[in-house]
C-alpha cells in the first residue's frame, strides 16, 4: 500500500505536473486526522502518515513515498453561514462561538461553522443572519500553531514558549521597555 507522508500545502507547482495527480476528497473532520487509511478518488487505498497536529486544506498538495503528487479537495459539508449587517455584530458572533470552542472559518464578510441547530438559534438571537448551506469547511488553526498541542507533540515546546511570551507581554506590558520596573 502506498504511503503519503508529506503535505506541501498550497505550494505552486507547474500545472503539467498535477494534471494526472489523483484527488483525495474529504470533509474537515477526516482532513484533521494525520494517521489513517484513505481512499483516493481513483478508488485506490493509501496510508496517510502526516505530522500530527496539522490539518489538510483544500488545494494542499501531498506527496507519497513514490514521489507522486495527490491533491486534497475539501468536500462540501452541512454548515451554518453567518453574516451580519455590520462588522460589530459579526465580531460579537465570533466572540460567542470562540467562547464555546467551536471550530470557525473566518472570512472578511462571514463566519462559517459546522451545522448545529442550537448554535443557529443562539446566533439569530444575537442579531446576525444564519443560513444552512453546503460548502467546504476550512476553520481556523489554533492561535499558537496548527491546532491543539499536547506535551508529547513535536512542536509543543516552541508553541508553549510562544504562548508564555504572549502571556508575559500581556501581563507585564512595560517589562520589555522598562526592565527596572516591576
Amino acid at each position: 500500500m502506498r504511503q503519503i507522508s508529506k503535505n506541501l500545502g498550497k505550494t505552486k507547482i507547474a500545472k503539467v505536473l498535477l494534471q494526472k495527480a489523483p484527488c483525495l476528497t474529504m470533509p474537515f473532520l477526516q482532513r484533521s486526522k494525520s494517521r489513517q487509511v484513505v481512499l483516493l478518488d481513483s478508488g485506490e487505498e493509501v496510508l496517510l502518515v502526516l505530522n500530527r497536529g496539522g490539518v489538510m486544506r483544500g488545494g494542499d498538495i501531498l506527496v507519497d513515498d513514490q514521489g507522486q503528487f495527490i491533491i486534497v479537495q475539501a468536500v462540501p459539508e452541512q454548515v451554518l453561514r453567518v453574516t451580519a449587517p455590520n462588522f460589530s455584530l459579526l465580531m460579537r458572533a465570533a466572540y460567542h462561538l470562540g467562547n464555546r470552542h467551536i471550530p470557525v472559518e473566518i472570512q472578511t464578510d462571514y463566519l462559517q461553522l459546522e451545522y448545529d441547530p442550537v448554535l443557529s438559534d443562539m446566533l439569530k438571537k444575537l442579531g446576525v443572519h444564519v443560513t444552512h448551506q453546503e460548502y467546504p469547511f476550512e476553520p481556523e488553526h489554533g492561535a499558537y500553531g496548527k491546532g491543539h498541542k499536547h506535551g508529547h507533540d513535536e512542536t509543543f515546546e516552541q508553541d508553549y514558549a510562544l504562548a508564555q511570551s504572549a502571556y508575559h507581554d500581556h501581563a507585564h506590558p512595560h517589562s520589555k521597555n522598562h526592565p527596572h520596573e516591576h
